[in-house]
């Protein structure tokens, strides 16, 4: 893939054979999709190919990158759409457009917003002042007085099928998209949940209502927290000072301003204790307690006692290992805890295919080390970052460029910037 790339104030786009394949010369560039990016030029936008050569000339005031064999454009102010051809496949005449979402894409009219099919055909008229994209077939409309940014002001929410019917009329102050089955909306100033038929499934009465994860949501009801399940039902009764979303079977839970973990259940599976647990990765979470980490498994069980020094960028296991601080030097640990690579670093990222980003001294440069500790791409960077596909982004003279895993440079330091390929 090409990367987007910029020297002085000029973008190209670099290839990983460690040559520039497309020189700078547009004072932007968007990532390539379906074969095609958009560049500016001076101050018109335009799209080349994947050769470089202008593929539709640079003419649109803005423009998105493609996606379903269509872009938005925008062309005398207004915002219409064009196929991979350049040729105009709705005609440039909305105030504002937004992406297709199941085949449907937001168009405002005057202060009025509606929908059209990507026929160009406008299926439900601008009528609302404001209207969000398409989720599990519904969207999200509001009818009312306009919506200022954050505070809405006297403004209704409801909800409208794609025949542009509205199933549950205007009535709640706030409102968020279908998730599995149900929406949460706030009506005097309390969150509850209906369904996609506008039915009640869970009276108004909470403070706070989280995001459906696995089944379950996180619920406030004064200063305690609880869940719910997507029916609705209280399954974990208030009583939390503070709860997260369940991840893998567990979710954390604070009490008397400790954390700990619970199952789906209500099961406590780690009683509170830590003053911090990190996400889950290979298994493992990392655990505070006071200036000191470890690890926990999946069952709450602390596999890694807390011994070595908290950091608050702690390291989580990445390829079997886990970058770890002791004595105020960086080294680290298999999953049994034992310290296979001995504290010796001023700074290390996590391994990356391999190897990993490690620093000898404050201020020094940096340089890469194999799983068995020893530096097999000496500290000469001045930042460094892990491998991906076989290459590493680093910094020299102030400018980024590329080096394969033994190091060498097979793209020149010469970008301001440059974005990890995707």
């Amino acid at each position: 893939p090409l990367v987007p790339v910029k020297i002085g104030s000029k973008w190209g786009y670099a290839g990983k054979n460690g040559k520039i394949a497309i020189k700078p010369q547009f004072d932007e560039a968007q990532w390539f999709q379906e074969g095609l990016a958009g560049v500016l030029l001076g101050s018109k936008w335009g799209y080349i190919d994947e050769s470089g050569e202008i593929a539709i000339k640079p003419q649109f005031e803005e423009a998105y990158p493609f996606g379903g064999r269509m872009a938005d454009i925008k062309l005398g102010g207004k915002w219409g759409c064009i196929n991979k051809k350049g040729k105009i496949a709705i005609n440039p005449q909305f105030e504002e457009a937004r992406i297709f979402q199941e085949g449907m894409a937001g168009i405002k009219v005057g202060d009025k917003w509606g929908y059209i099919d990507k026929s160009g055909k406008i299926t439900i008229d601008p009528q609302f002042e404001d209207a969000e994209d398409f989720q599990e077939g519904m969207a999200r409309v509001k009818v009312g007085r306009k919506w200022g940014y954050i505070i809405k002001l006297g403004s209704k929410y409801g909800f409208i099928d794609k025949n542009g019917k509205t199933v549950i009329d205007p009535q709640f102050e706030d409102a968020e998209d279908f998730q599995e089955g149900m929406a949460r909306i706030q009506l005097d100033d309390k969150w509850g949940c209906i369904d996609k038929t506008g039915k009640m499934a869970l009276e108004p009465q909470f403070d706070y209502i989280g995001d459906f994860q696995e089944g379950m949501a996180a619920i406030q009801l004064g200063d305690k927290w609880g869940f719910i399940d997507k029916n609705g039902k209280i399954v974990i009764k208030p009583q939390f000072e503070d709860a997260e979303d369940f991840q893998e079977g567990m979710a954390k839970i604070q009490l008397d301003d400790k954390w700990g973990c619970i199952d789906k259940t209500g099961k406590m599976v780690l009683e509170p204790q830590f003053d911090h647990i990190g996400g889950f990765k290979e298994g493992l979470a990392s655990i505070q307690l006071g200036d000191k980490c470890g690890y926990i498994d999946k069952s709450g069980k602390v596999v890694i006692a807390p011994q070595f020094d908290y950091t608050w960028r702690g390291r989580d296991f990445q390829e079997g290992l886990a970058a770890i601080r002791l004595g105020g030097l960086w080294g680290f640990i298999d999953k049994t805890g034992k310290i296979v690579i001995k504290p010796q670093f001023e700074d290390a990222e996590g391994f990356q295919e391999g190897m990993a980003p490690i620093q000898l001294e404050l201020g020094d440069e940096w340089g890469y080390i194999d799983k068995t500790g020893e530096i097999v791409i000496e500290p000469q960077f001045e930042d460094a970052e892990g491998f991906q596909e076989g290459l590493a982004k680093i910094k020299l003279g102030g400018l980024w460029g590329f080096i394969d895993k033994n190091g060498k440079i097979v793209i020149e330091p010469q970008f301001e910037d440059a974005e990890d390929s995707e």
